[in-house]
């Protein structure tokens, strides 16, 4: 898969961290071999993170980070430091850039956002950067980062950025989306039948991404994908002539697909697979028994990895409240969050429903659904409810016995 085939989500995440004019930008563009970021000798030119999708060689697709200073200053400067913090919940790698520019001797900030790295376990390598400029043959010893790697770079004259790009290989982690969408579920030749509905809320001329990604998940196996719609399952079965080693279908499909498929013939989810591929299913599953508690007044928020046109019968503020009301027979408050935005406080929940997370970094779906747990507040996601909801969870798990055996 190239760069530009690469979803966001599968991309290794790789963002700098430093002070105002500790030269972030400049060394992005040096690593890249691209202005890709704004330069300028005026602090605080970078306001808020910066993403951008790049091939990295030896690394392949990356997603590079740039980050506001941290030591940004005012009201509008603490803000944007609380979003470079937040930055962290989906960092693969993280480069620390320092310089002798007339900073701190003990660089106290830069030992706060190690301190955020270490504890998260981001694998973390120091950079001291405008080796033109400062003479760094006496570096100074940093607690800190007295395990991290260290690069002696210049992004303005180029010296050290090879040696860097290397060391940035040697530290993404190894089993970086080690657990595949569906590989290990089949074999060779195998036929899997995907269900796609296709109504209002399809996207003109194409699959979305989950299905776009399990489709190639499969190919990449030497299994064949058969594509169809839920009106067409129960002819498509009939006339395949092999009994497809699995059913894979869109979550609001559930309940006419469970009814056309065999029951000798296992069937899951897209939402599912990737409840597994990139977070913690046995944490959503333990999270769809909860629902039943769910009491009167009890408030749940509705969360999305993505931003989106809201339509009609939207999933996450229609479809979903309607379907947790009419299971629970509760009267519930539903608030909802999207894109980059988690709260950090989810105390006042009673319940998390996420979304599948494909536009989202395993890294940040894993912390979100570590934070729930941290916070006591049980999760799930919108496949493993709707299967809940519709009295399928157990048949949609059959192909994990191990979870199978958690449901009530």
């Amino acid at each position: 898969m190239g760069l530009n085939e690469t979803p966001k989500g599968d991309r290794v995440h790789i963002a700098l961290f430093g002070r105002r004019n500790a030269g972030k930008s400049s060394l992005i563009n040096a690593i890249t071999n691209q202005q890709l970021s704004i330069v300028s000798q005026v602090k605080g030119t970078t306001t808020d993170p910066v993403y951008k999708a790049m091939e990295l060689l030896p690394l392949g697709p990356v997603m590079m980070i740039d980050t506001p200073g941290l030591d940004d200053e005012g009201e509008l400067g603490q803000q944007r430091i609380e979003k470079t913090k937040e930055v962290l919940h989906k960092t693969d790698v993280a480069i620390l850039v320092l310089t002798e520019d007339g900073m701190e001797e003990h660089y106290e900030l830069e030992g706060e956002i190690a301190k955020m790295v270490t504890d998260r376990q981001i694998p973390m390598i120091i950079v001291w950067n405008k080796s033109d400029q400062y003479d760094y043959s006496h570096l100074p010893v940093l607690p800190f980062a007295a395990n991290a790697p260290v690069q002696v770079v210049s992004a303005s004259s180029g010296a050290g950025i090879h040696a860097l790009k290397e060391c940035i290989g040697a530290q993404v982690p190894d089993d970086k989306l080690e657990i595949p969408i569906v590989q290990d579920l089949i074999e060779p030749n195998d036929f899997v039948v995907l269900v796609v509905p296709i109504d209002s809320a399809a996207p003109k001329g194409r699959l979305i991404l989950p299905q776009q990604q399990t489709i190639r998940d499969i190919l990449e196996k030497g299994a064949v994908s058969i594509v169809t719609k839920e009106t067409e399952l129960k002819d498509t079965l009939e006339n395949l002539g092999k009994k497809p080693a699995l059913v894979i279908t869109d979550s609001q499909a559930f309940a006419s697909v469970s009814k056309d498929t065999p029951k000798d013939i296992p069937l899951t989810s897209f939402s599912i697979l990737f409840a597994r591929h990139k977070g913690n299913l046995a944490e959503l599953v333990q999270g769809a028994n909860s629902i039943k508690k769910l009491k009167d007044g009890d408030t749940v928020l509705i969360s999305e990895g993505c931003t989106h046109h809201r339509q009609c019968d939207d999933i996450g503020t229609v479809k979903i409240p309607r379907w947790l009301k009419e299971f629970t027979g509760k009267d519930l408050i539903f608030e909802t969050s999207s894109g980059n935005s988690f709260p950090d406080d989810l105390k006042k929940y009673a319940l998390v429903v996420h979304c599948g997370g494909c536009m989202l970094n395993q890294r940040e779906m894993q912390y979100r659904i570590r934070h729930a747990g941290n916070s006591n507040v049980p999760i799930v996601n919108y496949g493993v409810l709707i299967a809940m909801v519709t009295g399928i969870l157990k048949r949609s798990l059959e192909v994990f016995p191990d979870l199978y055996k958690e449901l009530d």
